[in-house]
Order: C-alpha cells, then structure tokens, then sequence
C-alpha cells in the first residue's frame, strides 16, 4: 500500500519518524485520550528530535527543512497511528513571525521555538460570532503609549493551556473606518506566561476529540507595542500568507491517517473469518477500501503538486486549498471503509479506530470547511461570482 513518489527524497526522515512514533503505540493515545490530556511526552520527543523546528531556518536554530519535508514528518506521524494534532501548529504558526516579524523578533523567539524552550502552538483567530468571516471578528487592541490593550474572545483555540506564546489577530481600527474589510487587522505576539490571570482568562472546551481546545478571554491584557508582528493594519494580509503551507501540512495529514486506516481495515480483512472465509474475500468488504485507497493516492498527487509549486516559489492557492479538500475526504472515505470493516469492534476503544475515526471527522471542517474551499475553487479558480 505504501507507494508515494518513485524516488521519495524524506526516506530516511520518514524511517526515523517511524521509530519515534513506535514509542507511543495505541494504548498510550488511548489513556491520554480517557484523561483529556495533552502528550507532553510525544511533543518532547518530537521537539528533541529537531521535527517541529524543521521549517525554522538553520540560523534561527532550526532544521531549515523543505516544506515536503514537514509534510513527510506530519503524514508520518499520522500513518503511524499518533496525532500531530497535538503540536503541528508549532510548525507552522511560526511562519508569520519569519516572513513578517522584525529581526529582534526572529532573534527572540525562533531560537527558543526552534529548541523547545518555548511554545507556539496557540493561534487566536477564531471567534464565536464570526466564525470563518474573520475580517468580521471583534476582538479589538487599542494603542495606549507603547503598549496595546486588549478586549475581546478566541473560540477552538487549541492547545492554549500548553502553549507559551500565541499569535494572535486583533483588529486595530474599527471597521467601519477602513476601506477595505480586509485592513485593520493586526497580529501579535502573546507571551501567555506573562498575562495569564492578568486579563487573560483561559476556558477547556470539551470535543468529540482530544485536541486540548479551549476558548480564550482577554479583559484589557497588556501586550507590549514591540509584540506587533509587522506592520499595524496589515495582519490579515500577514495570516492569510501562511494559510497555503497550513492547509499542504494538514493535507499531508490526512494522507497518513488514510494510510493508517486502509492498513488497519486490510489486515483486518484477510485475517477476520466469518462463515468460513475471509470478509475480505467479499467484495462488498473489497470495494469500499479499494476505492479509498484510489481517493488516497489521488489526492496524496494533489498535495505533491501543491507542496512543489510552493518550493518553486509560486503560489499554489488552488492547488493548497484542493489538496485540504481531497485528502479530507479521502481520510474520511477510508475511515468509513474502516470502521464499517471491524463492524463491532470499530467501536471498541482498543482497536484504536474509534479514536482515529472522531480525529478524521475534524478535517471537513477544519482548519477551513470544506465549503469555503469550494466557494475558492468557483471564485478565484472557475472566475465564478463572489458568493459571500
């Protein structure tokens, strides 16, 4: 089953990501999963690993890895069985702070993301009122002298209560006062440690999976002026430039969930016996999983594609947005296939499927629906009518 390019240039990263994750089999997943806790130990032996520092460049203490090469670590970690979920913003949340932050910034921050002495996990964009339409969200940072006062609410934050640092977009002129929506926007740099209890108030949200989600409060918290990540006004700009790299990681993680489930339902299906013969002689057991794995492999040549446009230094817009789409419901199709294979026993917890197959379900609508990437595709792609 596992036959990605013809000559796949991360073999030896994918290897060593294998024997990592060999480390944390299911039963550990399973117990964190029963406690709702986070995986302190998987995301430190990640980050000794150099993994979550890969797309950070050498200089800044990085790996200064390809962005394929993240998503061979990520697709990995998921086709092993584990959840990078876990962590994966870290790769690339940090992005924003490269390509936009001032020197200081990048001299401050990376080196300590990059080691593991700090975590930036924690991405403060959605919100409970504006949902995907965030040029409309409400949390607003009013310049006081040389700091910023901050008012407003996150939703589905994950990993908030594990995370040191979080980026976070505030709007910074009212939007009635701005000419385009998309202006007035700014991004911040949130040393959480320090506002804690001090106009920050953080919530756990309790979810179908364990993602450690939460909603955030900010009640006048204090962030410092020299924490604004580029220009003021220009943030939305800033956060939409990292969104085609998010969308080809969580792509790629999808592909290895689609991979850890075709392989979980075909062993299941040679070795399971039932009037005497293999299910997985029966066709209508051998149809369902083939076709996943035909919507895999598909979509596994999207995320390529996507993944090579982005290291030519091109804009792979349509190609990022249709890979998140495909391998999405690629993932979804094979743990359908899955579960419906082990009958029963999909729904026993020591089997794993169950847990893997609520973590699938996530991506149809996160990090982006499944519907705005279509509203993309008709607008920017077919030159269809805006639809919102």
């Amino acid at each position: 089953m596992d036959q990605p390019l013809l000559v796949d240039p991360h073999t030896e990263i994918r290897e060593e990501v294998k024997k990592l994750c060999a480390r944390f089999p299911g039963e550990y997943w399973r117990k964190l999963d029963e406690q709702r806790a986070y995986p302190t130990e998987f995301v430190r032996a990640l980050t000794e690993g150099g993994y979550l520092g890969a797309l950070i460049p050498e200089e800044y203490g990085g790996a200064g890895l390809t962005l394929s090469a993240a998503a061979a670590i990520l697709e990995t970690v998921q086709a092993e069985g584990c959840n990078g979920a876990a962590c994966h913003a870290q790769m690339y949340i940090m992005g924003t702070i490269l390509r936009h932050g001032s020197e200081t910034q990048k001299r401050t921050y990376l080196p300590k993301i990059a080691s593991g002495e700090l975590r930036l996990q924690a991405f403060g964009v959605t919100e409970p009122t504006s949902g995907t339409d965030t040029t409309s969200l409400r949390t607003f940072a009013k310049k006081e002298g040389d700091h910023y006062v901050v008012n407003g609410q996150k939703v589905w934050t994950s990993r908030a209560e594990h995370s040191d640092l979080m980026l976070l977009l505030a709007r910074t002129t009212p939007k009635d006062q701005v000419a385009k929506r998309t202006e007035g926007l700014s991004t911040f740099i949130v040393d959480m440690r320090a506002s804690l209890g001090k106009g920050l108030t953080i919530r756990p949200i309790r979810s179908m999976m364990n993602h450690n989600s939460t909603e955030v409060f900010f009640d006048n918290m204090i962030v410092p002026a020299e924490n604004l990540v580029g220009v003021e006004g220009r943030g939305f700009r800033y956060i939409l430039d990292g969104m085609n790299a998010e969308r080809l990681l969580i792509a790629a993680e999808c592909i290895g969930d689609a991979k850890w489930f075709i392989e979980k339902a075909t062993a299941y299906a040679r070795d399971r016996v039932v009037f005497g013969r293999p299910i997985g002689q029966n066709q209508g057991i051998q149809f369902p999983i083939a076709r996943a794995y035909a919507q895999m492999r598909a979509a596994e040549l999207m995320v390529q594609s996507g993944l090579a446009k982005f290291e030519a230094g091109q804009t792979p817009g349509e190609e990022a947005n249709m890979a998140k789409m495909l391998a999405a419901d690629a993932s979804w199709a094979a743990a359908e296939a899955c579960i419906q294979t082990h009958g029963g026993f999909g729904f026993a917890e020591e089997y794993d499927v169950e847990r893997k197959y609520r973590e699938a379900r996530l991506y149809q609508v996160a990090p982006i629906s499944t519907n705005l990437i279509l509203s993309y595709i008709a607008e920017h792609v077919l030159g269809m009518p805006r639809s919102y």
